[in-house]
């Protein structure tokens, strides 16, 4: 196992990150902004390196910088976390070059998986069921109108090398097509590099459903079961939860099993290794493959609670070689557990709200874990991504795990920002929620102020 680990990463999970290696006997080094510089995770840690100013691109997107500081301190591996360079295969690429061991999939497998149409490709000839869509990017508007009446409409149209929502508007017309074309076009370019993008079938309200895969190097590969993530604010997730309610209490077996070996079928088809997630679309009576994530996911904690698998502690295993030890078998569902992500952001409106926390007083209480990034008297910046913390609630039931869930959201006292607690209390009071009758366009449609 390694002796020493840098953490190329920021807020909750950074803390959690140091939590597990620390408690698997390794000493940690924390990298940071000068955004950050007075956050816990920087103290927590046992050592701390500032990378530079406070825009991503000049400390936690800047390679050299994270490079330098493993080197400085002796680190043996990087973990990325998520976001930033977690799914980098430049970076995974340059550790390696540096004789640093990347924390996550093999670069190769990470450029199998970066290009979002080449790999719909890869898993359709492997067998994966596929969202109906084009097998290559788009030259130009031209071409997407010709696909889109193969396809049929509606059409959702997606920058190739995309993610987290960006670069991915749906359309209903050849007029809406052609509007949404260049749009995705240019924020593709701005966001990722290139302009690539691709159009599959919309589905206008589907589930949204995906596969915990962990796999070792020595072949062995298995699935930690699913996780809902319908509940989704312009294509960015909301409240995520642990079994899907689809399937929850052996419901819709055949398709759980159809799901599970599309999910290992197309891990195996990237050569994969390490945690990642295949993500599925659920829409009338069928479940279609749209990606795979070459990292840990942000809802993570959901299936951590309800298999008991130590997701961190695996991937920091598996990247020192080790055999996953964990059988296929051994993966067993128990209980229920959600997860809310706490933003500093107006309820109603969804404006960002940076500023101090001038309170903040996170809940206790039975099945009660908070991942939190901040501590009262900290700032919340207005530079990386507004999350102040995961709220994550277990319980026997999925209807025990609301009950607490509202409890404790009820008894978190945040106060000097807006946050968007209130709307996760009208998710949680809303009956078709409760019913767990769940799809992409539930905000939408339902939990209105």
């Amino acid at each position: 196992m390694f002796k020493k680990l840098l953490i190329a990463n920021r807020g909750e999970i950074a803390r959690r990150i140091n939590t597990v290696a620390k408690g698997m006997g390794i000493r940690t080094v924390a990298v940071y902004s000068d955004a950050d510089a007075e956050l816990p995770f920087v103290r927590e840690a046992d050592e701390a390196v500032r990378l530079g100013p406070a825009p991503a691109r000049d400390s936690y997107l800047n390679i050299p910088a994270l490079l330098e500081a493993a080197k400085a301190t002796g680190a043996e591996a990087v973990h990325p976390g998520y976001g930033f360079v977690s799914e980098s295969a430049e970076f995974a690429s340059a550790c390696h070059a540096a004789g640093i061991t990347f924390v996550g999939p093999p670069p190769e497998a990470m450029l199998r998986m970066k290009d979002k149409s080449q790999a719909r490709k890869l898993v359709s000839a492997a067998g994966v069921p596929v969202v109906p869509g084009t097998e290559d990017v788009l030259p130009d508007v031209e071409a997407a109108r010709a696909a889109a009446e193969r396809i049929g409409y509606p059409v959702l149209c997606k920058a190739a090398g995309g993610g987290g929502g960006i670069g991915m508007a749906a359309a209903n017309s050849p007029a809406e097509l052609e509007k949404v074309f260049r749009q995705c076009t240019d924020r593709a370019k701005a966001a990722f590099g290139r302009e690539g993008v691709y159009i599959e079938r919309y589905f206008p309200a589907p589930r949204h459903i995906e596969v915990q895969i962990l796999g070792d190097h020595h072949g062995h590969l298995i699935h930690g079961l699913e996780r809902e993530c319908s509940i989704q604010r312009r294509h960015q997730k909301v409240v995520e939860e642990a079994p899907s309610p689809l399937f929850a209490e052996g419901r819709n077996a055949a398709l759980a099993d159809k799901l599970f070996t599309a999910a290992l079928t197309a891990a195996r088809a990237f050569g994969y290794a390490n945690a990642g997630t295949v993500e599925f679309l659920y829409s009338d009576g069928d479940i279609f493959f749209i990606e795979m994530n070459a990292r840990l996911q942000v809802e993570h904690p959901v299936t951590e609670l309800t298999t008991g698998l130590d997701l961190i502690g695996w991937q920091l295993r598996i990247a020192a070689g080790e055999r996953l030890t964990v059988k296929q078998e051994d993966v067993k569902r128990r209980g229920a557990a959600l997860e809310f992500r706490i933003y500093a952001e107006d309820p109603v409106k969804f404006f960002p709200s940076p500023g101090p926390l001038k309170v903040y007083q996170p809940p206790t209480g039975e099945g009660v874990r908070l991942d939190s990034g901040y501590a009262e008297g900290n700032t919340v910046t207005p530079n990386y991504d507004p999350m102040i913390a995961k709220l994550i609630v277990s319980g026997a039931t999925r209807a025990e795990a609301i009950e607490r869930s509202i409890q404790a959201l009820e008894g978190f006292r945040i106060e000097g920002i807006k946050t968007n607690i209130p709307l996760h209390l009208r998710i949680l009071r809303d009956p078709v929620f409760r019913a767990g009758d769940l799809n992409t366009r539930f905000l939408e449609q339902h939990a209105k102020p």
